[in-house]
């Protein structure tokens, strides 16, 4: 007789809490695009979202500890002439955020740590190469200013950010939209999903899809698609009967899944949120009120379902931070930033437990934000594993680091030098390397003239308000 019921598992017990009301982030006006992006990122320093706006895209980035009522003169990021599909940090900057637009554009910002006095409208980099609207964006986990984008147009584009160059593109791979796009843990492979109902596996540096299943879900609805820790691809999509359901298989063998299993006959399209060290999977719908999360083994059924979060209002987007971003000493193994209509409200996935000291089991080492590989050696064909840290002390975010994008001057291109130039040949560059130094030097001192000199202009219109009050 078979003693044992219930499934061992430290996440059996897993239980999500909405923050108190103090916590939250309200009167925001969350963007009512009909798009299929989860409309917020969030990293240990800021949380960004996606807002309405007029003439044009933006979205507000708040840093984390600013809760409450936002002003709603708040500074926004700005710059985009049509709205703002998707946007990502960067895992190895905190202060660098893409964002892609309905203008066929896609944006990368430098966020200061400061305040800004007004709107944000100039990005480090606008890269253009999308005939149609740019709705996908997802950085590159392990490489440094890797940058993938997705658009209408059916085309996949991998961006090298430090220069604006295009290192990739994949253009003839999908015949319809693309859905979703997801790297595995070292970027060495992608997932996709596209409208005409196929689930593929790419090598995006050979341009050759490794392997496909065709109607992974049968439905039309939009499918999704993520790697596992195991290398399994989780996917979420629709029956031929409009039922959601999700699936894990295996890209060796694509016949038959690993597991399939319904789930329930709402029409809001999954996004599945996975998160490697704990190997559970959390499934937000759009349009619903509720977390689901299944916790993913190698063991039959394969996906095994852990609980629900519910919470009245539904929700509009959701934001995940990274794992470094979490409170270690409460026992927080996922933190979800939930869109409402007008106000933005965390959520808390804890595991109890009743000791105080570092729970080595929950928090094994994970990925911090230095990268491992720089671009050229990724696009040579070297793959490295994302680069590990302990969370043991706790995860504090470094200062301020500046994106230097350096665009490549094809007029700079000269014919090699005759043997006996050689050696002012290879002086030229070094002379030309320390005049960029000195330029960039003068900019970050003038850039810190004109902010004192802003910080200087408000001081001074708060004393002139102050006055004008008392004389009334």
């Amino acid at each position: 007789m078979s003693r044992r019921v219930v499934r061992q598992s430290k996440f059996r017990h897993v239980f999500g809490q909405a923050a108190k009301a103090d916590q939250a982030y309200e009167d925001i006006r969350v963007s009512k695009v009909t798009w299929d992006s989860a409309f917020c990122a969030v990293n240990p320093k800021f949380l960004a979202i996606i807002v309405e706006a007029g003439g044009g895209g933006a979205f507000i980035v708040l840093p984390l500890a600013k809760t409450g009522r936002v002003d709603k003169n708040y500074p926004l990021v700005t710059g985009h002439t049509g709205p703002v599909l998707d946007i990502d940090w960067c895992p190895h900057n905190d202060n660098v955020i893409a964002s892609a637009s309905d203008d066929t554009t896609v944006m990368v910002w430098q966020i200061p740590d400061y305040t800004p006095v007004r709107n944000i409208t100039e990005p480090v980099i606008t890269l253009e190469g999308h005939s149609k609207r740019v709705g996908i964006l997802s950085w590159h986990p392990t490489a440094r200013n890797v940058l993938l984008s997705a658009g209408g147009d059916n085309v996949i584009i991998i961006w090298n950010v430090g220069t604006g160059e295009v290192l990739l593109s994949l253009d003839d791979i999908h015949p319809d939209v693309i859905h979703s796009v997801c790297w595995n843990s070292n970027g060495s492979l992608l997932a996709t999903t596209c409208k005409d109902k196929t689930l593929r596996i790419i090598d995006p540096r050979k341009s050759q899809v490794v392997a496909e299943r065709f109607a992974a879900h049968e439905g039309m609805r939009p499918m999704r698609a993520v790697f596992t820790r195991l290398g399994h691809i989780f996917t979420t999509g629709f029956t031929r009967m409009s039922q959601r359901e999700l699936g894990l298989w295996d890209p060796n063998n694509f016949e038959e899944p690993v597991a399939l299993q319904e789930m329930d006959t709402s029409n809001g399209v999954l996004l599945p949120f996975y998160d490697p060290d704990s190997s559970i999977v959390y499934l937000c719908g759009k349009g619903d009120s509720s977390i689901r999360y299944f916790e993913i083994t190698d063991e039959p059924p394969f996906v095994h379902y852990l609980n629900t979060f519910s919470s009245k209002e539904p929700q509009r987007g959701m934001g995940f931070m990274p794992k470094r971003g979490l409170d270690v000493s409460k026992c927080e193994i996922a933190r979800f930033y939930k869109l409402h209509e007008r106000k933005c409200e965390p959520i808390v996935m804890t595991v109890p437990r009743k000791s105080d000291l570092f729970q080595d089991d929950l928090y094994p080492d994970t990925p911090g934000p230095e990268p491992a590989l720089e671009a050229d050696e990724w696009l040579s064909g070297q793959d490295a594993e994302p680069v590990l840290i302990s969370l043991k002390e706790g995860y504090v975010p470094p200062k301020h680091r500046e994106l230097r994008v350096t665009k490549r001057n094809i007029l700079d291109v000269r014919p090699p030098a005759s043997p006996r130039r050689s050696q002012s040949a290879s002086e030229a560059p070094l002379s030309q390397q320390h005049t960029l130094e000195t330029l960039l030097e003068e900019m970050k001192a003038l850039r810190e003239r004109v902010q004192a000199q802003e910080e200087r202009i408000t001081a001074l219109e708060n004393m002139l308000c102050e006055l004008v009050d008392g004389t009334d």
